[in-house]
């Protein structure tokens, strides 16, 4: 993949992040980026205060730097930055960090010599990552703590994994990458701070992982529609045309779709008593569908943020200029993650009503027994399955809390506003995985509902599910611990291996 200062995809991302693929700092970028660069070097040796280049930082900005002491502040400024705190960072967000932060200084607005972009390129080549802490991000003036601890494998301080290596100081990872630590020059060290990047790329990853959650979530719903011998009715299209709303429609069609050829619809369609299904089989569409809608929402503020840049000050030419502003904001993502996890609790809570309608047992005309247990009484079966996605779901009702909210001023209160996206990014991350759990519950308790429907077989589509959740997981034949059995399927939907 080649950084020219296009912007990312999301699959870029991953394919980086998660899978180890050659970033190349190309040189159709180069020439924008000397350029930018010359303007810094004439404005740090001018006459006139500009904010990051000759100035302090934050509300240290009235404070003049001369021009000795230029790399000793930018080296300041990540040591004196990297205040982070809590568990670090999983290698493939710390990834994803380092690469949009490479693509933004790509394009050229930055005012960074073309050697610190081919160092941040060589980390991830090298499988170099550094050591970040987890929280200490207000996600306002860039997301400077945890791009701090970044940045510092750059100047060879910090820690860092090498490969599953370390963690081990930095000097001795940029020796085992065949590395040379490098000397900042006037900005560089704000440049490399300020900015997204940590909200942006755990977003992304989330992204990618939510079109498989939601994907996953609608075979599993439509399993469970006839694992409990649910109605199609609801499905018509006629029903979500009146409507209009797009995701709706789209869902109603996905799922009716992977149950066409149904045995188990046709067996109950005339003569069965019940009038109409509970909201969790008869609303899939208007609840899926406005997650599905939502999402797509966030998606495109993340497409946006993903040809970004958001450093500050900015570099322009034509004519040559130094902008400062506030690009580094996070509030556009902030509000996107924040209401990102709001639709991953409709799709977690839908999930686990089907799980609660299917384990009950409650009508004579479904040959389920209940908690699916092959004997009552001294079985348990799968009763606490949905135990564990109660509490699942209770805690992601507690994340979808908005970070966003909550604003809390920093720097002396020239910072008086601050949008908390970092958290907010942290919290869909930790959201999207436990949904992904409901999910898999719901998964292992429909694929054995559907057992019990036997001789006669589902849709196309949901066969397909069902044959895919066999090759993880066995049918009950007493019982077992689910545990290993809600993981197994849980770690394989970002995959898309449960996908219909």
């Amino acid at each position: 993949m080649k950084l020219i200062g296009e912007p990312l995809a999301v699959e870029d991302v991953v394919q980086v992040a998660r899978h180890g693929r050659v970033v190349l700092c190309c040189g159709e970028a180069a020439t924008t980026v000397t350029a930018a660069r010359g303007i810094v070097d004439a404005a740090a040796g001018g006459p006139d205060p500009v904010y990051g280049v000759n100035t302090g930082f934050g509300s240290l900005s009235r404070h003049r730097v001369a021009p000795e002491e230029t790399a000793d502040i930018q080296r300041n400024l990540l040591r004196s930055h990297a205040a982070g705190v809590g568990e670090p960072l999983e290698a493939e967000v710390v990834r994803a960090m380092l690469l949009l932060l490479a693509a933004s200084l790509a394009r050229g607005h930055s005012g960074v010599r073309i050697e610190l972009i081919e160092g941040l390129v060589a980390l991830l080549n090298n499988d170099v990552t550094p050591i970040v802490p987890s929280k200490g991000s207000v996600g306002a003036s860039g997301d400077l703590a945890p791009l701090a601890h970044a940045a510092l494998i750059l100047i060879g301080e910090g820690e860092a994994m090498v490969g599953e290596l370390g963690p081990m100081p930095a000097a001795e990872a940029l020796t085992m990458a065949d590395m040379a630590p490098l000397t900042l020059v006037a900005k560089e060290g704000l440049a490399l701070i300020n900015g997204t990047h940590l909200m942006a790329g755990t977003l992304a990853l989330a992204c990618h992982d939510m079109d498989m959650l939601l994907g996953t979530a609608m075979g599993a719903a439509a399993m469970s529609l006839d694992a409990c011998r649910g109605g199609a009715g609801p499905l018509d299209a006629r029903i979500h045309a009146a409507r209009r709303q797009p995701g709706q429609q789209a869902v109603a069609e996905a799922v009716l779709s992977l149950l066409e050829g149904s045995a188990i619809l046709e067996d109950h369609r005339e003569g069965d008593p019940r009038v109409q299904d509970p909201y969790c089989l008869r609303c899939i569409p208007q609840v899926l569908g406005a997650a599905m809608d939502t999402l797509a929402h966030v998606r495109s503020v993340l497409e946006h943020e993903l040809g970004a840049v958001t450093d500050n000050p900015l570099i322009f030419r034509e004519p040559d200029d130094i902008l400062s502003g506030g690009n580094f904001h996070g509030m556009p993502l902030a509000i996107a993650a924040d209401v990102a996890k709001i639709a991953i609790c409709h799709i977690a809570g839908m999930s686990e009503r089907r799980v609660f309608w299917l384990l009950s047992g409650r009508d004579t005309e479904n040959p389920v027994p209940t908690y699916l247990s092959c004997r009552p009484g001294l079985h348990s079966g799968l009763m606490v399955a949905q135990y564990t996605a109660a509490a699942l779901c209770n805690e992601l009702q507690v994340l979808a809390t908005p970070a966003s909210v909550g604003n809390v001023p920093t720097s002396a209160g020239i910072e008086d506003y601050n949008s908390m996206g970092a958290t907010s990014a942290r919290h869909l991350r930790e959201s999207v995985t436990m949904a992904m759990q409901v999910v898999a519950i719901e998964l292992l308790v429909s694929a054995e509902g559907i057992e019990h429907q036997r001789p006669l077989r589902s849709g196309v589509g949901v066969e397909r599910v069902h044959a895919a959740v066999r090759t993880l997981v066995p049918p009950l034949d007493g019982d077992r611990a689910p545990s290993p059995d809600i993981e197994a399927l849980a770690g394989v939907i970002a995959e898309g291996s449960l996908l219909p």
